[in-house]
């Protein structure tokens, strides 16, 4: 055999080696950067900003929600506080706080690990804005890691809203974050959400690329 056939060879396999390593790839879902941030009712918008108040736009996001204008303050129970935490609307049903976990070290609270939505029994907290004080009994978590994505995307890879599964992402200090959920709706953009602390320890910012390895 000659050289040129053994180098024929050699790239036949490289080839196939590279395509089938490809084909092993999981789905690649760009990295949104989850900071602190509130929801509220609008009694409480009203408690924080005055009678009649409602929430301004800012900056439009997924599944209809938005960033507001408004910002307010933060207490935990030692009363530390952390200033100017943005409020997203629209308004919901009951009211809610999501921080990281080195936030609740900071204020001094003790907040679950939850679903956004699910804050029975969570952590309570207190709010100051411009026009009134407000102590919610609970409503304060952490939010767990998920990802967004449309019927469309999620029949494409084999999963379903509720799935679990896990993700590599980052470069020199990246790593592999098991139980993600898979949150399927029809307004959803395809995003995975993490918080500042996760961002954080793997190196990854707003807009960078993560792939789901397996579910």
């Amino acid at each position: 055999m000659d050289s040129s056939q053994v180098e024929l060879i050699t790239r036949a396999v490289l080839k196939a080696l590279e395509s089938g390593a490809s084909s092993k790839r999981g789905m690649t879902v760009p990295v949104g950067v989850s900071a602190r941030h509130i929801h509220l009712t609008q009694e409480h918008v009203e408690v924080l900003f005055g009678p009649g108040y409602h929430l301004t736009k800012k900056k439009d996001l997924m599944g209809g929600q938005f960033a507001a204008n408004e910002q307010c303050t933060i207490v935990g129970l030692k009363l530390r506080a952390i200033e100017n935490v943005r409020i997203l609307g629209p308004v919901r049903k009951a009211s809610q706080v999501e921080i990281s976990a080195t936030d609740a070290r900071t204020l001094g609270v003790s907040a679950p690990l939850r679903e956004s939505g699910d804050i029975a029994g969570s952590a309570p907290i207190a709010l100051v804005g411009p026009k009134g004080v407000l102590y919610l009994n609970e409503g304060c978590i952490v939010a767990a890691r998920h990802i967004h994505m449309t019927p469309a995307e999620a029949e494409n890879a084999g999963l379903k809203d509720g799935d679990y599964v896990s993700v590599k992402m980052g470069n020199e200090r990246g790593a592999v974050l098991d139980h993600v959920k898979i949150r399927v709706d029809p307004s959803f953009t395809l995003e995975m959400h993490i918080d500042t602390d996760e961002a954080n320890a793997c190196q990854v910012k707003q807009g960078d690329h993560a792939e789901i390895i397996r579910a």
